[in-house]
């Protein structure tokens, strides 16, 4: 998924020097953007007080949308750097198109994930005819100093590991959670987990006391450590837990993401991910002028055009609130 606005405001991410290094419960707010005609996503990261749990550097949350008699998601082509792509979804169906010819219709609770390394450009877009609700998450997740030129790849993982307890069943989307491995590629210490949680259900899941956590709620009402989280909205945790509560006041769904806290700094503007201005001045020029990023066959319809970078310098700076 694309980073749509048109005014991109520059997002300083990664350092340790905000990472909270004990458990926290700080309420994360959306921000509304609009996403083509007919979808509109609530962004949770970049954040304006928190811009990276671990190495996921941007999430979107989406839906449940009827869109049976709308085009739904139509993102045309448009090229990253610097990042991976997650690619989830609870109802409706994404086509997935990309300049490695990959063709691939994601469905709910199967993982697509993308890996720009030094550049790939992509579109989404609801199959036609299409599923009556769509809802979803887009995330990406920065890639370390010495794997953001890597070879541009795809992955579509069908079937992923569960780990189950009473009333809970938890999909591992990356990284590991509870012993169970999930088969897309990582390249930093990492997790991403779909939780369902049936009413009632009152857990202690097992964390890594190293990793800094975040959990975003999907749909229904659940209570992470005492705090009630609303669907499209996201709780910061901190580091220091080796376990969290849950508790479901209904049938609920949300999205553990957590991970080592990112050491370097970034600089995060429209699909780009880098580390100087001149990275980001540079991929821009490719992007307009054809070179570099490849072509998307098959979209009906013209690739983005990337925004005027603004007249500011570009600086990576941390984590700044």
């Amino acid at each position: 998924m694309s980073n749509l606005d048109r005014a991109p405001v520059p997002s300083a991410c990664g350092g340790r020097g905000f990472v909270v290094a004990e458990p926290v419960r700080e309420l994360l707010s959306p921000r509304h953007v609009k996403l083509g005609e007919s979808t509109e996503v609530r962004r949770l990261l970049p954040n304006l007080g928190r811009r990276m749990i671990g190495a996921w550097a941007f999430v979107d949350h989406y839906g449940p949308d009827d869109i049976a008699d709308e085009p739904g998601m139509q993102v045309p082509p448009h090229p990253h750097i610097g990042l991976q792509t997650v690619s989830w979804l609870h109802e409706g169906e994404v086509l997935h198109r990309d300049s490695t010819g990959s063709l691939q219709t994601i469905r709910p609770r199967q993982l697509g994930l993308m890996t720009s390394g030094r550049a790939i450009s992509h579109s989404e877009e609801s199959p036609r005819p299409h599923a009556r609700f769509l809802h979803g998450a887009q995330l990406w997740v920065a890639l370390p100093d010495e794997h953001r030129d890597t070879e541009p790849r795809f992955e579509h993982h069908p079937d992923l590991p569960t780990v189950t307890a009473p009333g809970l069943t938890a999909t591992v989307i990356l990284g590991d959670l509870d012993g169970s491995t999930s088969p897309g590629t990582t390249y930093t210490p990492i997790v991403g987990a779909d939780l369902t949680l049936a009413r009632g259900t009152d857990v202690r899941l097992p964390l890594e006391p190293d990793f800094e956590y975040g959990v975003l709620a999907m749909s229904g009402e659940v209570h992470v450590d005492g705090v009630p989280v609303l669907p499209g909205s996201m709780l910061y945790l901190g580091c220091g837990r080796s376990e969290l509560p849950l508790r479901a006041e209904s049938d609920a769904g949300i999205m553990l993401l957590g991970g080592e806290p990112f050491a370097e700094e970034l600089i995060m503007w429209w699909n780009f991910v880098g580390r100087t201005q001149d990275d980001i001045k540079q991929a821009r020029e490719e992007w307009m002028s054809g070179s570099r990023f490849g072509v998307v066959k098959g979209y009906d319809g013209d690739p983005l055009p990337a925004p005027e970078l603004p007249p500011v310098p570009l600086k990576a700076r941390g984590r700044v609130r």
